[in-house]
């Protein structure tokens, strides 16, 4: 998709919140995890143990980054915890918060899709380049985690959004546009980006060789 070369990445997307529940567009508004969220974030950071160590890794053998808001911040304290000691230090990215949906943040899906914006699942390509007003295009956020991606210096464990993780499979994967914006990124699951192609580990499963 691009001349970037991205190193190894890990990502998970943040646990789920009330509105993710409710069927919100949450975008950079700042909603805390759920109950069932802050046990989603455990099983990844469980999973995410259980692959590093399948690896022969580390967790001080990957840089790690977070988006500022608060629910990628819990989930990624979660992860730690289930990580375990020893930790090197957290970056938080501003480049890492999730698309701006504007002034259709807080509204439910299924009110915005008769008109004003399609709901994942019924986009199709042009919704890449769909800016709603006040907000951020899918083309907006992909050059903004560029810029993150170019700032990377070696293997690297990133938790933020589900957009971002349908930005870096379109910049890493060259997913088709239309795929990319109706995919569903998961909540349950540890994305493992290398040799430009991602896999996805379903957290609750095991998967040692």
């Amino acid at each position: 998709m691009s001349e970037l070369v991205w190193p190894e990445l890990y990502f998970i997307r943040h646990g789920e919140t009330d509105w993710n529940a409710e069927g919100r567009y949450q975008g950079s508004r700042d909603i805390p995890l759920n109950s069932r969220g802050h046990g989603q974030a455990d099983l990844n950071g469980d999973l995410l143990k259980s692959l590093l160590e399948r690896s022969g890794r580390t967790a001080a053998d990957f840089s790690w980054y977070v988006s500022p808001l608060t629910r990628t911040r819990e989930t990624m304290a979660h992860i730690r915890a289930q990580v375990g000691e020893p930790l090197p230090d957290v970056t938080v990215d501003p480049r890492l918060i999730e698309i701006s949906f504007g002034i259709y943040e807080g509204r439910l899906h299924h009110e915005l899709a008769a008109g004003q914006m399609a709901i994942a699942g019924e986009r199709d390509a042009a919704f890449w380049d769909f800016r709603p007003p006040e907000g951020e295009s899918y083309a907006d956020l992909a050059a903004r985690v560029a810029d993150f991606g170019s700032s990377l210096t070696g293997p690297s464990i990133v938790v933020a959004h589900g957009g971002i993780l349908r930005v870096l499979r379109r910049l890493i994967e060259d997913f088709p546009l239309e795929r990319t914006v109706n995919w569903f990124p998961p909540q349950d699951s540890v994305v493992h980006f290398i040799d430009n192609k991602a896999i996805v580990y379903p957290a609750g499963q095991s998967w040692d060789d």
